[in-house]
């Protein structure tokens, strides 16, 4: 797909600044990460390059890619799944016992909040209910605010899904009112992470935790999808249930002029910014010094 886009100068999820560009995205499916070769690109017609997400393994090797465009790795990390055909009981085996006995206090202590419910929707009605039980929590996300990830405003899409049995969506209720939802479409035989989200209010609940355990209970019941697929990125909570991951990079692959030099050096001098405030950050003294300034 191509058209506009913008390289992002973030921090953490904030970002603080954007180069617009014109690319030409590719975004790799869990399959095609887990087979391996790194597919043919298209033409780039008019746009500045490529950004390429989910490369497995070394596949940026510049001997696997076109030559003569600028290279930049954008990040590297696991891409977690979870095997949906080894069945519920030996997933949860695969836990840790400290990881399971927290969901089972996370889950007694948020039932003892009020009355909670969790409601699974995966039909054309189901989803139009879901959508708008959901979709005005979703505008108080974080997701939402910061990463432009929220649930879509226009339900058309998730609707399309629903007609052809390839969305799931869940969605956790206390006392009647939304507290968190979980929206994933289906991408070959696997489950995409796509939407997700929770009140900030009930942030210290766990409550996306929660649901997405009961999530999984209902795929491995169903047994309709083979893989539960975490997507890009990589976080404490999906190396929690993910039973499996393949190493991956985004690319980004821009043609040689010198406004994309200049775009890339920007880039590449304030993420080597970012790195070293990181490492700072962790200097005992240059932290205090940080906390006494904030103060």
């Amino acid at each position: 797909m191509s058209g506009p886009a913008a390289l992002r100068l973030q921090v953490g999820a904030r970002t603080l600044a954007t180069i617009p560009r014109r690319l030409v995205r590719i975004g790799l499916s869990l399959d095609e990460a887990l087979a391996g070769p790194v597919p043919v690109l298209p033409p780039l017609g008019d746009a500045h390059g490529y950004r390429i997400t989910s490369l497995p393994g070394d596949a940026d090797d510049p001997g696997a890619l076109p030559h003569g465009l600028l290279r930049h790795v954008q990040q590297r990390y696991v891409r977690r799944w979870t095997d949906l055909t080894i069945g519920h009981d030996a997933w949860l085996a695969g836990l840790s016992a400290n990881a399971r006995s927290g969901l089972k206090r996370k889950g007694r202590k948020l039932a003892g909040a009020g009355r909670l419910d969790i409601r699974r929707y995966d039909d054309r009605a189901g989803i139009a209910a879901f959508h708008a039980l959901a979709r005005p929590l979703s505008a108080a996300t974080y997701q939402e605010k910061l990463l432009d990830a929220g649930l879509p405003e226009d339900p058309a899409t998730l609707l399309a899904a629903a007609g052809r049995d390839a969305v799931r969506a869940w969605l956790m209720l206390l006392d009647d009112r939304p507290i968190a939802y979980l929206c994933c479409t289906a991408q070959g035989r696997a489950l995409r992470y796509d939407h997700v989200g929770h009140d900030p209010a009930w942030g210290g609940w766990s409550p996306g935790t929660i649901l997405h355990a009961a999530a999984m209970a209902d795929l491995f019941t169903e047994q309709r999808f083979a893989r539960f697929d975490f997507t890009e990125g990589d976080g404490q909570h999906k190396r929690l249930f993910a039973t499996g991951g393949v190493a991956c990079v985004d690319l980004l692959l821009l043609r040689p002029t010198l406004a994309n030099r200049s775009a890339l050096g920007v880039l590449t001098g304030f993420e080597a910014g970012v790195g070293l405030a990181k490492r700072m950050a962790t200097v005992p003294a240059l932290r205090r010094l940080a906390d006494h300034v904030r103060r």
